[in-house]
C-alpha cells in the first residue's frame, strides 16, 4: 500500500460557506481505466506493453480532458501527447459518447456509453505499438439525494495493439490484446467527492504468453475547517475559521508480467489547495459550553444565520430553524420566484406565510421529501423539533431510510415501544451511523425536545459524516479490502 493512504483514513470536518461558492461538479465516474493521476498541471501514468513498467508523464500544455453534454448525449474526449523514460512517447486522442437517461420521478440517472472514436500510438525503445481496435462499454447509475448523491458502475473493454519486432526478412508482426474489466463507485456532496476505481487487466500476446495488472486509483476532493488565533491580542476577536479546500489522487498499480517483473508502483498528486477565511462568531452566552464550538462552526458557516449575541443554548431549537439549517447544510437549491401572475400565492403549509424568511427551504425540503408536516396542511414551524423528527430529517436528506430492517423490527433502546411508527426507520439508521445515540440508561428518548445546543451538536455529525465517513468508506473501506 502506498505510505500515505493511511494518512487519509484521518480528514477533519470538511466544510465551506454556503452562499460563498457552487458545490463539486465532478463527471458521474472516470471513463479511462489507465490508472492515472492528474492535478491542474502535470499528468502520469504507468504502460506495462513492453514486459517492464514505462511511466509517462505531461503537463498541461500536453494534455487536453474536455467533457460536455447535451440533448442526453454526454461526450468525454482525450487529446494528449506524453513522454516516458529514454525518449518513450505516447499520443492518444479518444473520445466516449454515453446517453444519459434522467429517471427524475425516482431520483436517478444512468448513463451507458462506448467509444466513438480512437488513435493511439506508445514508442518504446524500437517498437511503436498501434492501437487497431478499441471495444469499450461503460454503464454507471446515479442516485440523487438531497445530501448526496450516489453511483455506482462497470466498464469493459477491449484493446488490441499491433507492433513489429525484428527488421527486413526478419520483422514478425505481433499482437497484444488488454481485456480490462473496471469497477468504480464514488459519492458526491456540498462538502466534498470522493470517487474509487478497481481495474484488473489481462494483457494477451500473439506468442501465447500472458500478463496482469490491477489497478487501483481514488480521487478525493475535501474541505477543511481550521480554527486560526488572532495574531493581534488586542483584536476585537480571539481568532475564527478558515477552510482549506484539497484535493488528491493515489494510483496503485499490481503487476505480474509476461517478462517474469513483478511488483506494484504508486503514483500519487495533489492539487494547490485553497484557503478561504469564515466570518467570526461572537456569542456571549457560551463560554466554556460543550457545544460552543458546534455551534460556533455552524455559525461561521452560514448555517445559521443569527444577528444577536446570545444563542439561547438551552431553549428548544424551532421546527422552522432546524429544517432551515439543514436545507443550507446539504445546500438545498432555494430560488425564489420573480414576481408574475403565474407565480403561486399560497403556502404549502396553511400555518407558515410565503412572506416568511427561510420560507423556500421549507418548500425544497417538503419538495424533496426531507420533511412532512405535522399533518397534510399544517407544519407547526415554531413548536420544538423533537429527537425523533431529526432523526427523521437526517435520514430522509441522505436518502437510506431504505436501509432499515423489514417492517417489524425493534430497535435496541429500552423505550422502543415510545418510538413513532413514523421515526422508527429514521432513528435505527441515525443510531447505526453514529448520528444520534441513546442516554446512559438506552433510552433514545424520541419524544424529548432538542434544544439548540443539543440540536447543534447533532447537525455537526451530519457535517463529519458527509465528509468524513463517507470518505472513508468510498476509499479506504473499498482500496484496503478489494
Amino acid at each position: 500500500m502506498p505510505k500515505n493512504w493511511s494518512k487519509l483514513v484521518l480528514v477533519i470536518l470538511a466544510i465551506f460557506v454556503i452562499n460563498s461558492i457552487t458545490p463539486f461538479h465532478a463527471s458521474a465516474a472516470s471513463l479511462e481505466t489507465t490508472g492515472a493521476v492528474k492535478n491542474e498541471y502535470t499528468y502520469e501514468e504507468a504502460v506495462f506493453l513492453s514486459g517492464s513498467p514505462v511511466i509517462f508523464k505531461g503537463t498541461s500544455k500536453d494534455i487536453k480532458i474536455t467533457q460536455k453534454e447535451s440533448k442526453g448525449k454526454l461526450t468525454e474526449m482525450y487529446s494528449m501527447k506524453l513522454t516516458g523514460n529514454n525518449g518513450a512517447t505516447l499520443t492518444r486522442n479518444i473520445a466516449y459518447e454515453s446517453d444519459v437517461v434522467d429517471y427524475a420521478s425516482i431520483g436517478q440517472k444512468t448513463s451507458n456509453g462506448e467509444v466513438k472514436k480512437y488513435t493511439e500510438k506508445i514508442t518504446i525503445g524500437s517498437i511503436t505499438y498501434s492501437l487497431v481496435d478499441y471495444q469499450f462499454s461503460q454503464g454507471t447509475v446515479t442516485d440523487n439525494r438531497a445530501a448526496s448523491d450516489y453511483y455506482s458502475g462497470n466498464v469493459i473493454s477491449r484493446k488490441t495493439y499491433a507492433y513489429e519486432t525484428g527488421k527486413g526478412k526478419n520483422a514478425v508482426q505481433n499482437t497484444i490484446t488488454i481485456e480490462t474489466d473496471s469497477r468504480h463507485a464514488g459519492y458526491e456532496n456540498f462538502w466534498g467527492a470522493t470517487e474509487t476505481q478497481i481495474t484488473e487487466s489481462v494483457y494477451s500476446f500473439s506468442d501465447g504468453k500472458t500478463s496482469h495488472v490491477k489497478n487501483r486509483v481514488s480521487t478525493s476532493k475535501s474541505r477543511i475547517l481550521n480554527y486560526e488565533e488572532n495574531l493581534g491580542t488586542l483584536g476585537s476577536f480571539e481568532g475564527g475559521y478558515a477552510v482549506v479546500s484539497e484535493k488528491d489522487v493515489i494510483s496503485e498499480y499490481t503487476y505480474n508480467l509476461a517478462s517474469g517483473q513483478k511488483g506494484t508502483l504508486d503514483l500519487d498528486t495533489e492539487y494547490m489547495p485553497t484557503i478561504e477565511r469564515l466570518i467570526i462568531p461572537k456569542f456571549r452566552d457560551l463560554t466554556n459550553h460543550y457545544a460552543k464550538e458546534a455551534i460556533e462552526k455552524l455559525y461561521s458557516l452560514g448555517i445559521y444565520s443569527d444577528s444577536s449575541n446570545f444563542f439561547s443554548p438551552k431553549t428548544p431549537m424551532k421546527r422552522i430553524d432546524f429544517t432551515t439549517a439543514i436545507g443550507k447544510a446539504v445546500d438545498l437549491r432555494v430560488f425564489e420566484e420573480k414576481k408574475s401572475r403565474k407565480a403561486p400565492t399560497t403556502s404549502v403549509f396553511k400555518d407558515l406565510k410565503r412572506s416568511t424568511k427561510d420560507y423556500f427551504y421549507i418548500e425544497s425540503a417538503l419538495n424533496k421529501g426531507i420533511i412532512k408536516g405535522v399533518s397534510a396542511d399544517y407544519f407547526m414551524p415554531d413548536g420544538a423539533i423533537t429527537r425523533a423528527q431529526a432523526a427523521t430529517i437526517f435520514v430522509r436528506a441522505l436518502g437510506l431510510e431504505n436501509r432499515a430492517p423489514n417492517p417489524g423490527f425493534l430497535t435496541k433502546f429500552t423505550d422502543d415501544n415510545q418510538i413513532p411508527n413514523f421515526a422508527r426507520d429514521g432513528i435505527y439508521i441515525a443510531n447505526e451511523l453514529g448520528l444520534m445515540i441513546g442516554d446512559s440508561a438506552g433510552r433514545f428518548n424520541p419524544n424529548k425536545p432538542l434544544s439548540r445546543a443539543e440540536a447543534s451538536v447533532v447537525l455537526e455529525r451530519f457535517l463529519k459524516y458527509l465528509e468524513d465517513d463517507l470518505k472513508q468508506n468510498y476509499r479506504d473501506d473499498i482500496l484496503f479490502f478489494n
